[in-house]
């Protein structure tokens, strides 16, 4: 299948770019990155190309996976508790974490220099989502940014349909890529890795102020924000750090979730060993310290912080083993035993 122009159906004309300096270097702007980017040339990302001057993405309307989840996966614990989201994904990222999860697909532009995929509409999307009785479409598992011109259009397919739409995302997109999904994005959970720009740089490459600017602009323009930190012992874990992470969020709002999540050694990350649970406990106790009035453990499933209470009287309203909700002790949104509101969109 060939587009006009003589391109493949998932290689079209990206937008968030402009010429450089009048020449055939082009600037893409879709991320913080910020990508100078010579003909034939590829961004960081892997996945957005210079031909001839004119910046393509590689991955329009070709996702390498799709599935259907609960939307506690993604972690959101404050957004449609206990419903579903259909997921989707392409390859490619603009960060190069040493501890990626998805490295398989994340990572394989830059590893193995191959983009692939299974050809599937923004419609097609949609009419899946739909069909499998999901609430939401959640763009996760690799970048979103990096497929942002494909998930835009989904979004605003979906919203037309009464779905919602999700990023899962390290934050990295520009307050121009915020502005042009055009109020189709309901919801985000951030990856908000460490509060050192050292992490940032060294482990991820990237930089941390992008990504506190993506969380304060998301919270500020109404879309509802949780954040994970993957707790890493030795890189991340330290008591001044915590405090300093869960104090940046509380400045924007103690309702703001934060996940944090067990570390198990993967991809170039080996020789660090699992977080311990004491560790997670701590930086949920730090988390409560600082204000935050919702702090969940990640990865430790059957733990009591999986669980959803009361900030007012301490009651469980929203009952969690793993990734499936139990009894939920909710009105209008209203915790059942003192009719405190809890936060998010809940009902």
């Amino acid at each position: 299948m060939t587009a006009s122009g003589g391109q493949p159906d998932h290689i079209v004309r990206a937008e968030l770019w402009e010429e450089w300096r009048g020449g055939q270097r082009v600037h893409c702007f879709l991320c913080a990155h910020h990508c100078l980017i010579d003909p034939g040339g590829l961004g960081v990302c892997g996945v957005r190309q210079n031909r001839d001057g004119v910046l393509y993405t590689l991955v329009y309307g070709c996702p390498v996976s799709t599935a259907v989840d609960p939307i506690e996966k993604k972690p959101l614990f404050h957004f449609l508790p206990g419903s579903l989201t259909y997921s989707l994904a392409t390859v490619g990222c603009n960060f190069s974490c040493s501890f990626c999860q998805n490295a398989d697909i994340s990572q394989m532009p830059r590893d193995q220099g191959r983009v692939v995929g299974r050809p599937m509409s923004p419609q097609e999307v949609v009419s899946a989502a739909v069909l499998a009785d999901c609430r939401s479409i959640s763009y996760t598992y690799t970048e979103p940014t990096i497929f942002f011109e494909y998930a835009r259009d989904c979004a605003r397919l979906g919203s037309a349909s009464g779905l919602k739409n999700v990023f899962v995302t390290n934050g990295y997109m520009t307050a121009q890529a915020l502005r042009d999904i055009d109020g189709h994005l309901h919801a985000a959970n951030v990856d908000l890795k460490a509060f050192t720009d050292d992490f940032y740089r060294k482990l991820v490459g990237a930089r941390l102020k992008p990504v506190l600017d993506s969380i304060r602009r998301m919270w500020e323009t109404g879309i509802w924000v949780e954040v994970t930190t993957l707790l890493i012992p030795g890189r991340n874990d330290g008591e001044s750090e915590l405090h300093g992470l869960a104090g940046f969020l509380a400045s924007l709002s103690p309702d703001i979730p934060w996940h944090v999540s067990r570390f198990h050694p993967t991809y170039h990350l080996l020789d660090v060993p699992p977080t311990p649970l004491a560790s997670v406990e701590r930086a949920i106790r730090i988390g409560r310290e600082e204000g935050l009035r919702y702090v969940y453990g990640g990865n430790i499933p059957g733990h009591s912080s999986e669980s959803t209470d009361c900030p007012e009287c301490g009651k469980t309203v929203i009952a969690r083993q793993g990734f499936s909700v139990g009894d939920v002790q909710l009105t209008a949104g209203r915790c059942r035993y003192c009719e405190e509101k809890i936060a998010g969109v809940v009902d």
